[in-house]
């Protein structure tokens, strides 16, 4: 299966880091009742999902919620303890919903996994959603290597327009 409009979000486990500890986040659930953006990186801490897209998300957070999302995510095959200290790192915290797809299920569901080599395996592909009351509504597919649709700046454009 691979990511389109139209598609209903599965519903599968994935973690979340909060104060009190790791929350099990049931994916239709979380999605349910809101509009959402979330995008998908290769990998915590790595180089391009550190240094731009990461930050992007949290610079225009504000004109995000403005253009009508409720919340924004970022999806990644790490663990939560990994995506909690990422969150720390990059200043997402209390901006940015870090699920932890421990064992790429969720991105498996969602036709977005991908194995990236011996190094680090299978992982989420850099990829941004758009989900409206669980129903995936655009979807921004990067070729390996770029980095342009799945942009805090392109999801605002297509939110805009």
């Amino acid at each position: 299966m691979t990511a389109k409009a139209g598609m209903t979000i599965p519903s599968v486990r994935v973690h979340m880091k909060t104060e009190q500890g790791i929350d099990a986040i049931d994916t239709k659930e979380y999605f349910s009742g809101r509009k959402v953006v979330m995008f998908s990186v290769p990998g915590a801490f790595t180089p391009t999902c550190s240094a731009k897209h990461l930050p992007g998300f949290v610079a225009h957070h504000k004109a995000l919620m403005d253009a009508g999302i409720d919340a924004i995510a970022c999806l990644s095959v790490n663990d939560a303890h990994v995506m909690g200290a990422w969150s720390e790192a990059g200043d997402a915290t209390g901006k940015i919903d870090m699920l932890a797809d421990s064992h790429a299920e969720f991105s498996r569901a969602l036709g977005i996994a991908m194995n990236f080599g011996e190094v680090m395996g299978e992982r989420a592909q850099r990829t941004a959603f758009i989900v409206d009351n669980g129903t995936v509504t655009h979807v921004f597919i990067e070729e390996p290597g770029m980095f342009e649709l799945s942009s805090a700046e392109h999801i605002l454009r297509n939110l805009t327009s």
